[in-house]
């Protein structure tokens, strides 16, 4: 309980007054969910991350500015061989299509979070995602809830070419993958070290 009053306290209290909050390491817990959806022109497949391989702190760096809290040196790394699509051949074009001999991760840098004016459980979020050696930043909305842990949710739809990657063709072509995917999280957040 003391994990979650200590972040919460960082992310939403005292993010919004005078105090000045520095640092702080979490982690993510076991039952958070971090999904990857797409479709082809005749299915839809997902892409589930196996969170059991986030069992490092990540820490946090931060300071307010305004209403907003700047976030430096912040990243969660997600490494593409734990991403499981549910058969070893769409697993290998996952990975084929990530560019994961290249580039085994993706990073997600948390860049800066401002409260939602009307809306005391969202967030609106800057992140940085690198992905096969491209960065592209995103203004993603947040929804958290405090419960037995803080619990951060949203959706996030990207553009595959917006990353030089190539949705692959399967079957002479037949099948193609569209170039838009969405990345469900809910991810469970405890501050680490307690």
């Amino acid at each position: 309980m003391k994990r979650i009053l200590f972040f919460v306290s960082i992310l939403i209290t005292l993010a919004f007054t005078n105090e000045f909050v520095k640092s702080a390491s979490v982690i993510i817990a076991p039952s958070s969910k971090i999904v990857i959806k797409g479709r082809t022109n005749v299915n839809t497949f997902k892409c589930q991350y196996n969170v059991l391989k986030l069992d490092k702190p990540i820490s946090v760096f931060f300071r307010k500015h305004n209403d907003e809290i700047i976030f430096e040196k912040t990243t969660l790394v997600l490494e593409n061989a734990n991403f499981d699509c549910g058969g070893t051949a769409i697993n290998n074009d996952f990975q084929e299509l990530l560019k994961s001999e290249t580039y085994p991760e993706i990073f997600i840098k948390l860049r800066e979070i401002t409260k939602c004016p009307n809306d005391e459980n969202r967030i609106q979020t800057l992140l940085d995602i690198e992905i096969a050696g491209v960065t592209r930043s995103y203004s993603v909305p947040v929804e958290f809830e405090n419960e037995d842990t803080l619990v951060i949710k949203g959706m996030l739809t990207l553009n595959l070419r917006d990353f030089n990657l190539e949705p692959p063709k399967k079957v002479l072509g037949l099948i193609v993958v569209k170039d838009n995917i969405d990345i469900n999280f809910q991810l469970r957040v405890e501050e680490y070290g307690i």
